[in-house]
């Protein structure tokens, strides 16, 4: 049991006057001691911990039976296709890389506010003007960004281009690991 003192309660020592000795106060800490192990565990129960940050991710099914036999026909006015290389190199372009849109041929980018956001921003503002000229004009309609990481790109930069599609409220994308022989050349042609 713990138990505070509080000192000897005679007389001082040596004086001639005799007073008569009180016993010592004594106060029973245990109670106190349940209380703040009670508090301790009730907030340590009911605090909400810091949860880690994920992304949202719409993976297909693993059945094969399931998918689509048919090629999706997706206009090319809405695509931009990302193709990311080693050494954080990033290429863009806009529309079909035979018969780029135009201002959508390969370019070179950067990651970050004034490069890859920059014309994602441009690109969601005017495939969104387009949209709505259209006369089958539906919601989900918007850009459709293809993100193809190469062999030599890094994790780090592929999340950096899915940070980017969230900043940008991109409305539909895909990560993709089918490059195509032309667009093999642009990767490697950022790789030398």
């Amino acid at each position: 049991m713990a138990e505070l003192n509080t000192g000897d309660g005679g007389g001082k020592k040596g004086s001639k006057k005799v007073r008569s000795k009180k016993s010592n106060a004594k106060v029973d800490l245990t109670a106190m001691v349940d209380l703040a192990f009670l508090l301790i565990t009730f907030f340590m129960l009911t605090t909400s911990l810091s949860k880690p940050q994920s992304m949202d991710l719409g993976l297909p099914d693993k059945n094969k039976e399931d998918e689509p036999k048919d090629d999706i026909k997706v206009d090319q006015k809405r695509t931009m296709t990302i193709i990311m290389g080693k050494d954080n190199q990033i290429k863009w372009f806009h529309g079909l890389l035979e018969s780029p849109e135009p201002g959508g041929a390969p370019t070179n980018a950067v990651y970050g506010r004034n490069g890859l956001r920059k014309e994602i921003l441009k690109r969601v503002v005017s495939v969104e003007e387009y949209c709505k000229t259209r006369p089958n004009n539906k919601k989900g309609d918007g850009l459709i960004v293809i993100i193809k990481p190469s062999k030599k790109s890094t994790y780090r930069n592929l999340v950096d281009v899915l940070d980017e599609m969230a900043i940008c409220k991109v409305p539909t994308y895909a990560i993709v690991n089918d490059i195509t022989p032309e667009e093999q050349k642009l990767v490697d042609e950022m790789n030398k």
